[in-house]
């Protein structure tokens, strides 16, 4: 039965035996033992499989966690095929996590995959259930509202909460880690006796990094963060849902979304008044498509960071990414934080 989660890492810590550590040799040497027991120990969720997701997934599964759900309610289709590579043409027709389990298992098989795929996992009960029962959420291409509501059970139940996509050549990765403790490199110290020192964050949910304000940057710390490409991703964000049903009114909806964000956001009027038209005509054609080498950099940084947020090593993402895949180029900006 697939409507039933069937429990995580909740219990007593499981010891990394010989033979993990001879598999995950060269990654302890690189972060620690203890870091390897706190990925082994951890139960991931990730909700849809679709490009991004599917890159997140092979790097944090082949890194060694303990567990992994994966939830799609939806059937592979044709345009699937480009940036999901658990998928092959004889899966069009099948369920997604029906056809990608088989595949992630076989990634490594010392971590364990569970498939869900009931559509009222994600009405309020259950998805409370589901959240409360692993360690860390990560939801991909989801719509707005979505985000906001998967983002505040996590807050509830105070699980990390991760959240990604890309729309065309652009991409984003934004995080909610709560109050994060890490451990980072004492940057002052000397070369010759390097040390650690212990460090902590406190994240903004979703609904308020979405208020950010622009006020009191400098003209070129405004540049550095690359605000056209943050405020068109937001204004899709807005209208995810409508841009799904209506691909042929992009070019409409993607500069009214960018731009009346951009009014309200107080970005420095010297560098930015309105979302340049280059970028909005580049989203209009290519925003309602997957692109691999998109999802492969925004899929990547995403699974980079949730390792860095579970083995608590160096500082993750804070707390929203955007990635230019005209460019090649990508910005971290704080968000109410």
């Amino acid at each position: 039965m697939d409507t039933q989660y069937e429990g995580g890492s909740r219990g007593d810590p499981v010891q990394i035996t010989e033979d993990e550590a001879a598999v995950y040799d060269r990654q302890i040497r690189l972060w620690g033992l203890e870091a390897q027991q706190r990925m082994r120990n951890a139960t991931i969720l990730v909700i849809r499989l679709r490009g991004t997701a599917t890159e997140a997934i092979k790097n944090i599964v082949l890194a060694g966690i303990g567990k992994l759900v994966i939830y799609d309610s939806e059937d592979v289709k044709e345009e699937d095929l480009g940036a999901g590579f658990f998928f092959r043409d004889e899966d069009v027709g099948k369920k997604r996590v029906d056809a990608a389990k088989a595949r992630i298992e076989a990634l490594n098989p010392l971590v364990t995959v569970q498939a869900l795929r009931h559509p009222t996992l994600l009405e309020q009960g259950s998805l409370e259930a589901l959240v409360m029962s692993v360690d860390l959420v990560c939801v991909t291409d989801w719509d707005r509202e979505g985000l906001i509501k998967i983002n505040d059970i996590c807050r509830q139940f105070e699980k990390p909460f991760y959240a990604g996509g890309t729309f065309g050549l652009l991409g984003y990765v934004f995080c909610d880690l709560l109050k994060h403790d890490y451990i980072s490199p004492d940057r002052s110290a000397l070369k010759e006796a390097p040390k650690n020192v212990k460090a902590s964050a406190s994240y903004s949910r979703l609904y308020m990094a979405l208020q950010h304000r622009w006020t009191g940057l400098t003209k070129r710390q405004t540049k550095e963060l690359n605000p056209a490409v943050v405020h068109i991703i937001l204004g899709m964000k807005r209208y995810h849902a409508l841009i799904l049903r209506t691909r042929p009114d992009m070019h409409l909806v993607s500069p009214l979304g960018a731009n009346s964000i951009l009014a309200t956001s107080d970005v420095n009027r010297q560098v930015l008044t309105s979302v340049p038209q280059d970028l909005i005509d580049a989203m209009s054609t290519s925003a309602a498509h997957e692109f691999s080498p998109t999802c492969a950099v925004v899929g990547g940084i995403l699974a980079q960071d949730i390792l860095k947020a579970l083995a608590a090593r160096e500082a993750p993402i804070a707390n929203f990414f955007t990635f230019d895949g005209n460019t090649g180029g990508g910005s971290v900006c704080r968000m109410n934080m």
